[in-house]
């Protein structure tokens, strides 16, 4: 995986990476989240001044992620010193379907832009979920919330809310001590580490014959 996320350059100052912009029109592409290269890099509204995404020149592979909506994935080639530029539109998926009745999941988790999984799936991140008037509609019943964000632990919890209930998640995200292992934020890393075989036992050897007298 070959990618920075990182402080802001000046121009001129960087002449081997290239930057991978995106835009999207609508609060749906602003609020999605965005993989490169199998790697979740944060929410798409993000990805710019501090948070710009620097890529080594060649090709890479770009997915956006919404709930409710298609996967939109695109293929790039980055040159060096030059920016490319991406633009996102989301499309509805044809089998999404709401509960008719909720219950209201709080999230309260910092860093905020941290991203948020229900029972495996990317619905978003923390800060669509925090403050007033805002939460994740579940169905009733139980759940698995995921909260994960490179560099950090991931957090995960099982909630089991009624209908019409309120229920917070609200924790502060620990920062990881080695490298990032979280499929969810690189399903491809993961994938690689099983398809690793283990090593093969060693063979047990026949003791030796004993010695002439």
């Amino acid at each position: 995986m070959i990618l920075m996320v990182c402080p802001v350059l000046h121009a001129g100052t960087n002449q081997v990476m290239g930057e991978l912009e995106l835009h999207g029109k609508t609060k749906v592409e602003r609020s999605s989240g965005v993989w490169v290269d199998g790697e979740y890099v944060g929410y798409l509204k993000e990805l710019k001044g501090s948070k710009k995404v620097l890529l080594l020149p060649g090709e890479h592979e770009v997915r956006v992620r919404q709930d409710g909506y298609q996967e939109f994935v695109q293929r790039v080639l980055v040159q060096p010193g030059k920016k490319q530029v991406i633009e996102v539109a989301m499309q509805k998926a044809a089998a999404a379907r709401y509960p008719s009745v909720t219950a209201l999941v709080k999230i309260a988790v910092n860093p905020s832009r941290a991203a948020v999984f229900l029972d495996g799936e990317f619905v978003g991140h923390v800060g669509e979920f925090e403050g007033l008037g805002r939460g994740l509609l579940v169905a009733p019943g139980s759940h698995r919330v995921r909260v994960a964000l490179p560099g950090y632990q991931t957090f995960e919890t099982e909630i089991n809310p009624l209908a019409k209930q309120k229920v917070e998640v609200k924790t502060d995200l620990l920062p990881e001590r080695g490298p990032q292992k979280d499929p969810m934020l690189n399903p491809k890393a993961r994938k690689d580490e099983k398809e690793i075989p283990p090593p093969p036992e060693p063979v047990p050897q026949a003791p030796p014959p004993p010695p002439n007298l």
